[in-house]
């Protein structure tokens, strides 16, 4: 699944090839959009804003709608000059915005949807996400202890910070990463983590995924994830690997250097004596 930080990145990638001058046309050649004729609705318009909220791109033109798209486990956008032939079918493409010579392709994901500004602003996928971690000025800790704290205690911490309502942003391999940094089983019950131990783990990931927003999802660390059965990188340790959560997504952790621990220990326990990593 995309993550927070790839969006951004996306959002950054597509201005140029969507800003400056009105769009020359709109095509919806898939199956799962043909007939909707956008084309009518965005020719001649400008693109006046790319920008990402948590895992949502938006497209906002300037003649009051909006290109609303999620990308879920599969979608990406293709920016291609418009006469060079494309690595997927065209006619499988969402839609096509052509500007300035060049093809701006969307393939897969759960939805793609054109609708006013003010249709946007009241979707309640936007309305309920939390403060997004790539975006410096919402990264508020404490705040975001607090709703944590608000969600139940018996959830997994790891399952707890991909929650997009508590935190928008965050996806699989950041909540595998930064347990692994800090030491912290990803299947801790909540009430079993501390309140410090919970504002580092948030600390660890906002520098981090909001760097790799702005210069590429390449730096994002990638230490145990996807490791299973491998010697874990920092005390050779066996990692392990287990679904979690209501999509069973893959959780890996260390079976030596970040141990299982009662709850009872929870909340104003010491901060957790794991060695911490960057």
């Amino acid at each position: 699944m995309s993550e927070g930080d790839s969006i951004h990145h996306l959002a950054r990638r597509l201005r140029p090839a969507l800003m400056g001058s009105p769009l020359e046309g709109a095509w919806n050649p898939g199956g799962r959009t043909r007939g909707r004729r956008w084309d009518r609705q965005l020719r001649g318009a400008s693109v006046v804003g790319v920008t990402a909220r948590g895992k949502h791109l938006l497209i906002r033109t300037d003649n009051g709608l909006v290109v609303h798209n999620h990308l879920g486990m599969s979608g990406s956008w293709l920016v291609r000059p418009h006469e060079e032939s494309w690595p997927r079918p065209p006619e499988t493409a969402w839609v096509v915005l052509r500007r300035a010579g060049r093809d701006v392709a969307q393939f897969g994901g759960p939805f793609l949807l054109l609708r006013t500004r003010a249709e946007t602003l009241g979707d309640p996928r936007l309305r309920r996400l939390g403060p997004d971690l790539c975006v410096a000025r919402e990264v508020d800790v404490p705040r975001i202890v607090r709703r944590l704290r608000d969600d139940d205690g018996t959830r997994p911490v790891g399952d707890a910070f991909l929650d997009q309502r508590t935190m928008a942003g965050v996806g699989n391999v950041w909540k595998v990463e930064v347990c692994w940094a800090l030491g912290i089983h990803p299947l801790l019950p909540l009430d079993a983590v501390t309140d410090d131990e919970l504002a580092a783990m948030v600390r660890w990931i906002a520098p981090r995924i909001q760097r790799c927003g702005r210069l590429g999802t390449h730096l994002r660390p990638r230490e145990i994830y996807g490791r299973a059965a491998r010697p874990c990188p920092r005390c050779r340790g066996r990692v392990l690997q287990r679904g979690s959560g209501d999509d069973h997504r893959p959780t890996y952790w260390c079976a030596d250097c970040q141990p299982w621990r009662s709850a009872l220990v929870g909340r104003d326990a010491p901060l957790a004596t794991a060695r911490r990593v960057g």
